[in-house]
């Protein structure tokens, strides 16, 4: 294709110089690989996903105890309360964000360093949710843990857990015993939705986990081959 002034745009290309302050080469990166990675482990089963490159390399190999939010305005409320104790290590747990609970995908995972800590200077804390971020432009930010909270070990941790990220192992897990995960598991109470019919509730009832996309399962083809596919018929009217 060409340019409005009539030049091929590989023309264009090589006359360029390169301002590695934009665009650095390969051989030259900005920061070392991967970008974004996904982790794994018993606090998400099914993945979660990592934006290595916003992250701070003090917190990718790091434990710390649960700090857990349910509600979106709690959280928020919690951020600024400066009357609220936080250590700069814990691990700030924000969960039912996710696209089954609200439901959609808002962008709640932005969860902010709490005001209190930000007077002492704290820039960046290990956070952890099932929830979104549009571009993960800052900070040490798990996001979408797979399977959402009302469904997976996200949806019982309790406050003072200990949660541990390696990113080295790709592991995202809880220092909890199996067999106590279980037994909150059996006694998980999911708060019942708001939605009792229309849009919202179908949304609920049939949107897919965050490993599968979050689509909606009836709006996901079936694979090419697959038992009792009717094939497209090109050039029939």
């Amino acid at each position: 294709t060409t340019a409005g002034d009539g030049w091929l745009w590989s023309r264009h290309v090589q006359t360029c110089a390169l301002d590695v302050s934009v665009s650095a080469p390969a051989d030259a990166a900005a920061a070392p690989a991967p970008v974004l990675a996904a982790v794994f482990g018993t606090l998400a089963p099914q993945g979660a996903v990592i934006k290595v490159a916003a992250a701070s390399a003090s917190l990718l190999q790091h434990r710390g105890r649960a700090r857990v939010f349910d509600d979106y305005e709690a959280m928020r409320e919690a951020m600024d309360d400066d009357s609220t104790s936080f250590d700069a290590s814990d691990v700030l747990v924000a969960r039912r964000f996710g696209a089954k609970a609200v439901p959609g995908m808002p962008e709640w995972g932005m969860v902010p360093v709490p005001r209190p800590l930000l007077a002492k200077g704290v820039r960046d804390m290990l956070r952890v949710t099932d929830g979104r971020m549009s571009g993960t432009s800052f900070g040490t930010v798990v996001l979408h843990v797979s399977p959402e909270a009302d469904d997976g070990p996200l949806g019982v941790v309790y406050d003072g857990d200990e949660i541990v990220l390696d990113l080295a192992d790709r592991r995202l897990d809880i220092d909890v015993p199996e067999a106590e995960l279980e037994r909150r598991a059996a006694n998980r109470i999911v708060p019942p939705s708001a939605h009792r019919r229309g849009w919202p509730r179908l949304f609920q009832e049939r949107v897919l986990p965050p490993a599968e996309g979050c689509d909606l399962d009836f709006m996901v083809p079936p694979s090419p081959g697959a038992p009792g596919l009717v094939e497209p018929v090109i050039g029939r009217s």
